[in-house]
């Protein structure tokens, strides 16, 4: 998955950058308050989306 995608997806469910990291960005889910840490490469595997929008809530 495309990280554009993985991002794109997790805006529209209300999940904001929490913070910039050295290789990471920090998302978090408003509404649980869980965070999440994103990888900056430009292709994500789809097990490791899969398992960032699961643990956000998202899935």
């Amino acid at each position: 998955m495309k990280r554009r995608e993985l991002l794109r997806r997790l805006q529209q469910e209300g999940c904001v950058l929490l913070r910039s990291g050295g290789h990471h960005d920090i998302y978090v889910n408003r509404q649980t308050g869980k965070k999440q840490p994103v990888p900056r490469h430009s292709e994500i595997d789809e097990h490791l989306a899969k398992h960032i929008l699961r643990y956000l809530g998202l899935e």
